[in-house]
C-alpha cells in the first residue's frame, strides 16, 4: 500500500542535512527587537517645527513667483512667536526650534534690508559717476 500525500513514508527514513521536520537547535524563538520606538516625551509644538522650516525655506523662497522670500521669513518669525507662546502654555518641546525660526527669519530681513541698500546705494553712485552732478 502506498502512503497518502503529506505524510512522510513509513519506516526508518535518512534524514538530509537542512530537510529535518523538528529544529535542530533548542534556541528560543524571540519577536525582532522594534526598528523604532517612539518618544515617550511631551510631543513637540508643530508651529515650532513651521517656523524653524519656514526660516530655513525662507533663503530658498525667492525663486517662488509672488511669494518669496521675504514672505516666508515673516511666516517664520510670526509662528514662532505664537508657538514659544503655546510652548510657554501647554509645557510642550520645540522652543528652541522657535527660537531658531525667529532668529532665522530676523536675519533673513536684515539681509534683505542690507542688500535693497546696497543696491540703491550702488544706483546712486553709479548715476553721479555716469552722469555728473552738474550745477547749471
Amino acid at each position: 500500500m502506498g502512503t497518502s500525500p503529506g505524510q512522510p513514508p513509513a519506516g526508518p527514513q535518512t534524514q538530509i542535512a537542512g530537510q529535518q521536520f523538528e529544529p535542530s537547535t533548542t534556541v528560543p524563538h524571540a519577536p525582532p527587537a522594534p526598528l523604532y520606538r517612539p518618544a515617550t516625551g511631551t510631543p513637540t509644538n508643530s508651529l515650532a517645527i513651521v517656523s524653524l522650516v519656514a526660516g530655513i525655506m525662507s533663503f530658498f523662497a525667492h525663486i517662488i513667483p509672488g511669494v518669496g522670500g521675504f514672505t516666508v521669513a515673516i511666516v517664520a518669525i510670526v509662528t514662532g512667536y505664537m508657538a514659544r507662546q503655546q510652548i510657554r502654555q501647554s509645557g510642550e518641546q520645540g522652543m528652541w526650534m522657535a527660537t531658531a525660526g525667529i532668529v532665522i527669519g530676523i536675519l533673513h530681513i536684515a539681509l534683505i534690508a542690507i542688500i535693497v541698500l546696497g543696491v540703491l546705494f550702488a544706483i546712486f553712485v553709479l548715476g553721479l559717476t555716469l552722469f555728473g552732478a552738474s550745477r547749471h
